[in-house]
């Protein structure tokens, strides 16, 4: 739940990018050393070019918490790159009021050469502070950052937790209008992540502009009014934190040709029958590889007999990734209306099982049986990891389903038993 309601975002925006576009030249072949130079003094550098962005277009309001998501590679950095200039645009427009603070990778704006003290006055000029101003923010950030016995030092002497640490109290200490914070966040120990949370929900409260890149969807849905997905260096979609994180997650779980298709056909470990084809679908027939958080779907197995068996028995166990089982299903093919009760070599049943889905996200496998005789003692197939699948969405919990759908907290009577009766 967000600590404070959204801002209203109908006044005029702190940022507004219009057509944004950036393509980088990615040598085919690079050349490191005079030896390659003077072995090949002709050789023409081939590029290839990777067009980073491609007509981003939106506006963020002022006072909004602002979440920009999507895959490795999307070109979510760049555009925060973009929007703290510290990459030029190769079309397109940006504007930002107001004064910028950006914290977007590890050392950025650091001179590893100069001590943390001398940094953190550096990063306030830099920012458009006067030196007085910066020299008085020292024993804030120094505090801040827990960095106290550290202050002296040279920041190329620092590990990635301190610069993390000495890199976000700089940020926050200057009074920035807008403030870009890129995943780098993740870096910092748990103590300190807590500690910036705690941070986000003050700037947010007194309504800072902030823009948000991260993998972490929990923070999107807990801080972001709204957030954008971006695809390929396009805008997919922007819009409310639930709809725009679950698109990401279905973007990030699809198939390696961008779309969703069978499991691979396992291989069987008994010789009496086999897994022929397994699949996931959703209740209106679409097939999927991984499945979303609390939407119900279909587990299919098409099971194919390689000799006569006799009355078999079918059953699946459905584990997560640790090997706890998650849930099991069954069936007697004796008891199933309208189907013989044997299968002659070559028959092919279509086993179809509807989930609810109550699993928590995670890694799954489903393993296959069939056993002969109408007794679980004569197994005649066992495939293990016939379906694995993905349950992807947010705020992960121990175990592997979810029984409590809502937790209700209310005031208690001041005795110990039922309706505040001591004596009960």
């Amino acid at each position: 739940m967000k600590a404070e309601p959204a801002p209203d975002l109908t006044g005029p925006a702190a940022i507004e990018v219009s057509d944004l576009a950036k393509t980088f030249r990615i040598p085919e072949h690079r050349v490191d050393t005079l030896k390659e130079r003077a072995v090949h003094p002709f050789r023409r550098n081939e590029f290839r070019e990777l067009k980073a962005l491609d007509g981003v277009s939106f506006e963020v309001g002022d006072g909004e918490f602002f979440g920009v998501i999507g895959r490795n590679g999307s070109g979510k950095s760049t555009l925060l790159k973009i929007l703290a200039s510290i990459y030029g645009a190769d079309a397109g427009s940006v504007r930002v009021a107001g004064r910028i603070a950006a914290f977007i990778e590890l050392g950025v704006g650091f001179d590893m050469e100069m001590s943390a003290r001398q940094n953190i006055v550096l990063t306030g000029v830099l920012l458009g502070l006067s030196r007085q101003r910066a020299e008085e923010l020292v024993p804030a950030v120094i505090e801040f950052a827990e960095l106290e016995e550290f202050a002296e030092l040279k920041v190329k002497n620092y590990s990635a937790g301190m610069l993390v640490r000495l890199a976000f109290s700089s940020m926050i200490k200057v009074d920035a209008d807008v403030l870009l914070v890129d995943e780098i966040l993740a870096v910092g120990d748990a103590a300190f992540q807590q500690k910036c949370e705690t941070v986000f929900e003050d700037l947010r409260r007194i309504g800072k502009t902030i823009v948000l890149v991260t993998h972490d969807m929990g923070l999107v849905e807990r801080f972001c009014d709204r957030a954008m997905l971006i695809d390929d260096g396009r805008i997919d979609r922007i819009g409310d934190t639930d709809e725009v994180t679950k698109a990401y997650l279905r973007v990030n779980f699809r198939g390696k040709d961008g779309r969703p298709g069978a499991q691979p056909k396992a291989e069987d470990g008994a010789h009496s029958a086999f897994v022929a084809e397994s699949w996931i679908d959703y209740e209106d027939g679409e097939r999927v590889v991984d499945v979303e958080r609390g939407r119900p779907f279909r587990l299919n197995m098409v099971i194919e007999a390689t000799e006569p068996i006799r009355s078999p028995i079918f059953t699946f166990v459905v584990t997560g990734g640790s090997g706890v089982a998650a849930f099991s299903f069954g069936r007697r093919l004796n008891q199933t209306p309208g189907l013989p009760d044997d299968m002659a070599a070559g028959d092919r049943l279509l086993v179809s099982a509807p989930v609810e889905n109550r699993l928590v996200p995670g890694r799954y496998f489903v393993n296959a049986y069939a056993y002969r005789n109408n007794a679980i003692r004569d197994i005649g197939m066992e495939v293990l990891h016939a379906i694995d699948f993905s349950v992807f969405g947010t705020n992960r919990l121990p175990g592997v389903v979810s029984l409590v759908d809502e937790v209700e907290i209310t005031e208690s009577g001041s005795g110990d038993g039922p309706n505040g009766d001591p004596e009960a």
